[in-house]
């Protein structure tokens, strides 16, 4: 065997070797982690923060699976947005969603799938025991009825319409039919300062998106000031 292979590398030598190899291991590290900025970036709204539809409904299909019954499924619409674009501009209208959208993350927690649907309008799904389901979504109302700064120091009143479906309520465990029932039940009580709680009626309803469908009966919670 030729002796050159059992000398012992140079501590030097040694030193390039490991170099030599941990530069394209290096590369592909940060090639990785760029990539993976990119598809997290991708996965969410770049104003509010929240999940883009297709991740939003990936994520709360999976908390539905494993919390069932224990699982409520919200949406909130911002009331009178059009107004406070017309009056105080976009920027203003944007800086009110995003405030909508760290206050939403906030609320749900980190467990919960929290997206914006699209415009003013925003879904959380979360673990959500019936008997915390009262104070939850009347802390939710408050917080969206805070007033928001905006850039120029000036404070907008700003105010939701918020809706949620429980499976055991609504009887389905369907993502599509709860977040149904939930918007039956924000329209039901929209503008009213309380979240509504739907009913199983409000899972059947015929029309699209369940807007503007009647008013089935609801629990009402959470009057804001």
């Amino acid at each position: 065997m030729d002796s050159a292979l059992r000398t012992p590398a140079h501590p030097g030598q040694r030193a390039v070797l490991i170099t030599t190899l941990a530069v394209p291991l290096t590369g592909w590290t940060i090639h990785a982690l760029a990539l993976h900025r990119r598809l997290a970036a991708a996965r969410k709204d770049p104003l509010t923060g929240l999940l883009r539809r297709d991740a939003y409904t990936a994520r709360a299909r999976r908390i539905l699976a494993r919390h069932g019954d224990d699982t409520a499924v919200v949406l909130v619409d911002a009331d009178h947005f059009k107004q406070i674009n017309d009056r105080l501009g976009h920027a203003a209208g944007d800086t009110v969603l995003a405030a909508f959208g760290v206050r939403i993350t906030a609320w749900a927690g980190p467990r919960a799938a929290a997206g914006r649907l699209g415009g003013d309008e925003f879904a959380a799904v979360l673990p959500l025991p019936r008997d915390r389901r009262e104070v939850r979504l009347a802390q939710l109302v408050r917080m969206l009825h805070t007033p928001v700064t905006l850039d120029d120091g000036r404070t907008v009143d700003v105010a939701a319409s918020v809706g949620a479906a429980a499976p055991d309520t609504a009887g389905t465990r369907d993502l599509t039919r709860l977040q149904r029932a939930a918007d039956a039940a924000l329209y039901d009580g929209k503008h009213s300062g309380r979240a509504h709680l739907a009913t199983a009626a409000h899972a059947t309803v015929p029309s699209v998106n369940g807007r503007r469908a009647g008013r089935p009966g609801t629990a009402t919670w959470g009057r804001a000031a």
